[in-house]
């Protein structure tokens, strides 16, 4: 599956609740900025802020950007659909 595609997936596990399948998703990409945004969101929903802000650094974007994971969530997805 490619980067985007399976990013996508992830947002979706995301939004249905499913964190775990989510957070595999993220992981497959940690080299990815985009992969790393949405790590990083997963960590704040979980909230793990401490590993949250780790992800935010690597992807480029910050903590206080979003403070609605699922608004966060929806920009992730529009990044990944441009």
């Amino acid at each position: 599956m490619a980067v985007r595609e399976d990013l996508i997936a992830g947002i979706d596990a995301a939004l249905a609740g499913h964190w775990d399948e989510a957070h595999a998703f993220a992981q497959r990409h940690e080299n990815d900025a985009t992969g790393c945004w949405l790590h990083a969101c997963l960590h704040k929903m979980e909230p793990d802020e401490q590993n949250s802000r780790y992800w935010y650094r690597r992807s480029g974007h910050s903590y206080e950007e979003y403070a609605d994971p699922k608004a966060e969530l929806a920009a992730i997805r529009a990044a990944l659909t441009y």
